[in-house]
């Protein structure tokens, strides 16, 4: 799973050649964690429609399920939808509606981090691609409209897929815990994501991914140290065939 990441710059998005007719206003932070606002690639046109250069937005880390009760029902389901099991979310009710629609998403990223447990305590590594390159993780997005003051919230989760078998990422978590990771995605498969068929999508999140990887340790410098934020806690049982 991967719930902490560095997003990619606004001028590093501006470099690439993703024909990206604007970037949001607003900034967005140095690390994201679950709730905070980051930017996504979605479609710009219908699906298929190559032409048409794909958008850029701001969302929320945490898919909030298009039928929240309202705001406070909102946040607490979004505590559990930073990430999607690739294997499952065409069929789960928190995701099963925008996989159905096609909201293909791409969240643009240096690095992301995991905890490697390999010294007996959870020690945060950071996790970037070798040639130092961009990628993005693919994922789904959600507009939510606020039945109370209809504001509406853009929204998304991370995708990801079975890593038992990656070389560094098999390293990662607790001792006896299934390893996960992103679908990590090159911006030469951007386009190809974005406009995936359901049929294209699942072809792509079976295979594992291609961008090569290396980690290294990074604990958090007391000077850069970002606010604590909790970690999503697992759903209830009578809950988790939501997520």
């Amino acid at each position: 799973m991967c719930t902490n990441y560095t997003p990619s710059s606004r001028d590093r998005l501006r470099a690439t050649r993703l024909g990206l007719a604007h970037l949001p206003e607003a900034d967005w932070p140095r690390e994201v964690y679950p709730g905070y606002e980051a930017p996504i690639l979605v479609r710009g046109g219908a699906p298929g429609q190559h032409d048409v250069a794909p958008r850029c937005l701001l969302a929320r880390f945490g898919l909030v399920p298009r039928w929240s009760r309202d705001a406070a029902h909102a946040k607490e389901l979004s505590r559990h939808t930073t990430n999607a099991r690739s294997e499952t979310a065409s069929v789960k009710p928190s995701f099963r509606s925008p996989w159905r629609e096609r909201h293909w998403a791409l969240a643009p990223m240096e690095n992301f981090f995991e905890p490697c447990w390999e010294t007996g305590h959870a020690v945060r590594w950071r996790i970037a691609r070798a040639d130092g390159d961009l990628f993005a993780a693919a994922g789904l997005w959600e507009r939510w409209p606020d039945p109370a003051s209809g504001e509406v919230t853009a929204s998304f989760a991370l995708l990801t897929v079975n890593a038992d078998a990656h070389p560094l990422m098999a390293r990662m978590h607790r001792p006896g815990d299934e390893k996960r990771m992103p679908v990590l995605l090159a911006p030469g498969e951007f386009e190809a994501w974005l406009h995936a068929s359901d049929e294209q999508a699942h072809a792509l999140l079976r295979r594992m991914p291609a961008v090569p990887l290396i980690g290294e340790p990074a604990p958090r410098e007391p000077a850069q140290h970002t606010p604590h934020r909790p970690m999503p806690t697992p759903a209830p049982d009578d809950t988790r065939s939501l997520f």
